[in-house]
């Protein structure tokens, strides 16, 4: 029978317990694929816009308390979300990368004031086809024999995509496939000869292949995307030894004169190897000993007749030359054959002629590119030279009177006639920007005979241009300055790059590129650089940007600048205030400051001077002009002295504050500050008063000093729990039930004594009336109407206590639940009085809630 009223009395203050503990709140977990709840396993893709809304956290508190949402970042990563306190949407406020970061750590938390849960989430960033293909080791310059079989890999290009799946494979291909020799495999980008091709170094030095990687594609942005990269790849053909010999000159034809004496040179027979990449040396030889009249000199080729001409029985003697390559060891010796004709002649009657296609010619002219292969004959010019006399009398010397070292001519010493042959010795020198037209004479004169004849040819060679030129800038870098008031469309600077080249190749594109470029144009075909039309310059934003310059001709050679733009400041921003009406304590002895900031970039503009534009009476206060700082005159140094100037006896004064830049034209703005004056004496009557005054400027300091108090009573409710629930569990019994009183401490009372200054509103506002001044040269924006200065408004009602908490609270202990006493009520704070103490108080609260605001735009 007793142990039912206990049982009863028990499960009475279970249920006053659960009726009066906090629970923390919690988020709904949802699951995988739902936008709301508590992030988990949740994903996106890294081609969300920023700004979106991406998912709404979601939870909920047990005593149905307001709650609020927050997100949080290691220091050391980006923030990435933002969210909503009251909602719990967030927002996406960074870019996302999955290639750099394919995972986003977060705490994400959930709070109803009194308690706080906190969760560790990981965000995933899926894959977007936002990656092109990237060729790696560029460039791709390959070298490869002429007799290279058909079918053969050449070279192996690669190119990666750091996008997964279908956006991360690369598949391979040639940009003009049936144009080309070669193949690709799509797959390995593996390069081939195609089956039946062949290279030809004499045919084609060089080949140039376009390769283009692709990837799989993929979506981007809600659209299907495929991106490709492009590469060049340079076939270089290397010369194998598969030409025979080639005769210069040729026919060959030599004179035998009846006074040539024995061993005298008839003609030189001229070969050289097929293969010009790497000749080989050229031995000579008679395949038909002629009897022993004639003999050749083996490595000169030059034929010289042993015996006397008188001697000869024949007029015409039939030569075979052979020629033979001198390779390596083991390898076979490539040979060609000639024939030489050599007549027997007597007589020095005729001098050198020359011969074209239609007969005796002086002029031969020639039209041919610039900068041809060094060792590559004219073949445009035909000239036949002979001197119709025989033997010594029709052997002469051919030699190029001009530029020297151009070309040579071929052969230097002809008997009677030969096929002139002129070879380039000097292509740099043959130069289309340099000259565009070459002469030279070519001139024959008699070697043995005492007339000398001689005779000459014009050579007029027009040379053809090439695109040999790269475009160039008259200077590497461009110096602009432009105000920051321009208009888009405003032009900036022109550049100028100049290309020798002629016709297509000597036209010049401009464009621009650089991470400060997006503002400005540039005239393709002029170089003139110009504002964006819808450009917006500031110099308080970017006062400079920076930026290249690209010239370059049709054939994508090119040169680079680099342009440098500088915004001039222009005086567009009016000196500003924090209030137009202000409302301070100054002490005796210490100056109170006002401030204004100009946003303008440089100076002058940006400078600020201060003065009292109007002040009654005038001969109270000075004011420091550079730093705004208000000051008593010197003559002033107590309340009496204020006292005695003021008819009325106030210790209140009104000011009219002008602070105006250094500008041309310059702004000015103007402020009514209402100054209160005590002196310390009066201060130090009341701590409390005090307080206010000191920190009146600084509201952030009262709350440190709130919030130190507020930490000390939970450390001590902390420890006082923590010791309880330690001395019950040691016991390891259970105790009865006892009744614990928790009293909220009340603060101690105190005496506000403190005198406040006598603080007329009314009269003092009617006593200063601003007027609107007119508009003046300085277009000054400021304007302050006839109005009174608004009073302060009332202190808040102190914040109301739940009355469960204040009635009643409970401990948890090891016996059970322990009811403490209600608390005694709270008295209630008493309205602080004053005109002076509400003006501080008002403007503590106003000066507090305005740094709240502040704090909240930026988070």
């Amino acid at each position: 029978m007793r142990r039912g009223p206990r049982v009863a009395l028990v499960l009475g203050l279970l249920r006053i317990y659960l009726a009066q503990a906090n629970f923390a709140p919690h988020f709904f977990d949802n699951g995988v694929g739902s936008t709301n709840g508590n992030m988990a396993l949740f994903s996106l893709p890294e081609d969300t816009p920023v700004g979106s809304h991406v998912y709404t956290l979601n939870g909920t508190d047990p005593e149905g308390d307001p709650i609020s949402y927050h997100i949080s970042f290691d220091p050391s990563t980006r923030s990435v979300f933002s969210v909503d306190p009251n909602f719990g949407n967030i927002t996406l406020v960074e870019e996302l990368d999955r290639e750099r970061e394919d995972e986003i750590e977060a705490i994400i938390s959930i709070s109803d004031g009194l308690n706080l849960v906190a969760e560790k989430v990981v965000i995933l960033v899926t894959d977007a086809n936002d990656e092109a293909p990237r060729f790696t080791q560029e460039p791709y310059i390959i070298r490869v024999p002429e007799n290279i079989p058909a079918g053969s890999s050449i070279f192996k290009v690669q190119a990666e995509d750091k996008d997964t799946g279908s956006g991360g494979s690369v598949t391979y291909s040639l940009q003009n496939l049936h144009s080309s020799k070669f193949s690709m495999d799509r797959h390995s980008g593996v390069l081939r000869l195609q089956a039946g091709a062949t290279l030809d170094y004499e045919k084609s030095r060089a080949h140039y292949i376009t390769v283009i990687a692709k990837d799989g594609g993929g979506r981007l942005r809600g659209a299907d995307m495929v991106f490709s990269a492009t590469t060049t790849v340079t076939i270089n053909v290397e010369d194998v030894q598969d030409t025979a010999p080639i005769f210069v000159g040729t026919p060959y034809y030599g004179y035998v004169y009846e006074d040539t004496l024995p061993g005298s040179e008839v003609l030189t027979v001229v070969a050289i190897d097929g293969d010009r990449g790497k000749p080989n040396h050229i031995l000579y030889r008679l395949l038909n000993e002629s009897d022993g009249i004639f003999e050749i000199n083996e490595t000169s080729g030059a034929i010289s007749v042993l015996q006397s001409p008188a001697l000869l029985r024949r007029e015409v003697y039939e030569l075979h030359v052979q020629v033979t390559e001198v390779n390596s060891p083991g390898s076979p010796a490539a040979q060609a054959t000639v024939p030489v004709t050599i007549r027997i002649v007597d007589l020095n009657n005729h001098p050198p002629t020359f011969y074209g296609e239609s007969g005796p010619q002086n002029k031969f002219e020639l039209s041919m590119f610039e900068h041809p292969p060094q060792g590559e004959i004219l073949r445009g010019l035909k000239i036949t030279v002979n001197d119709s006399d025989q033997g010594a009398n029709a052997k002469f010397n051919l030699r190029l009177v001009g530029p020297g070292g151009i070309f040579r001519v071929v052969p230097q010493t002809v008997l009677n006639e030969a096929q002139v042959t002129i070879i380039v010795e000097n292509s740099a020198a043959i130069d289309f920007e340099k000259s565009k037209l070459l002469t030279f004479k070519l001139l024959a004169i008699e070697v043995n005979t005492p007339e000398k004849f001689s005779s000459t040819a014009d050579i007029v060679i027009q040379l053809l241009d090439t695109n040999d030129n790269v475009p160039k800038f008259t200077s590497h870098y461009y110096i602009a300055r432009i105000p920051e008031n321009a208009p888009g469309g405003s032009n900036v600077v022109a550049v100028t790059a100049v290309d020798p080249d002629t016709g297509p190749w000597g036209k010049v594109h401009y464009s621009i590129y650089g991470t400060g470029s997006d503002l400005f144009l540039i005239h393709p075909s002029t170089g003139l650089i110009y504002t964006q039309p819808w450009a917006s310059l500031d110099a308080e934003g970017t006062s400079r940007y920076n930026f290249y310059v690209k010239a370059e001709d049709m054939d994508g050679r090119y040169s680079l600048a680099e342009v440098f733009v500088t915004l001039l400041d222009v005086n567009d921003h009016y000196p500003q205030f924090v209030q137009s009406v202000q409302e301070k304590t100054m002490v005796l002895g210490t100056p109170l400051k006002i401030e204004a900031t100009d946003q303008d970039a440089e100076e002058p503009n940006n400078l600020v001077d201060y003065s009292i534009t109007r002040a009654e009476p005038v001969n109270v206060f000075d004011i420091d002009a550079h730093t705004g700082e208000i000051r008593l005159k010197n003559s002033i140094r107590s309340l009496e002295a204020l006292h005695n100037i003021t008819p009325s006896g106030d210790y209140s004064w009104s000011l009219q504050v002008q602070a105006k830049d250094r500008g041309s034209p310059s702004f000015s703005t103007t402020a009514l500050l209402k100054i209160d004056i005590t002196d310390t004496e009066r201060l130090s009557r009341g701590s409390m008063a005090a307080f206010l005054i000191q920190t009146k400027d600084n509201p952030m300091k009262a709350v440190g000093v709130l919030a130190g108090v507020m930490a000390i009573v939970v450390a001590i409710t902390i420890l006082i729990s923590t010791a309880t629930f330690w001395r019950n569990k040691k016991s390891n019994k259970v105790l009865p039930v006892r009744r614990v009183l928790r009293r909220r401490p009340s603060p101690a009372p105190h005496t506000v004594r403190i005198e406040w200054l006598k603080f007329r509103r009314a009269k003092a506002a009617t006593k200063f009336i601003l007027k609107e001044d007119p508009p003046n040269e300085n277009c000054n924006n400021s304007r302050v109407g006839v109005t009174v200065p608004p009073r302060a408004p009332a202190l808040p009602p102190p914040p109301k206590m739940a009355s469960s908490m204040v009635a009643q609270q409970t401990v948890p202990t090891v016996s059970g639940s322990l009811t403490p006493q209600p608390s005694p009520q709270l008295p209630t704070p008493k309205t602080l009085g004053g005109p002076v103490q509400s003006s501080l108080v008002s403007e503590l609260k106003q000066k507090f809630e305005k740094k709240n605001l502040d704090n909240k735009a930026y988070v």
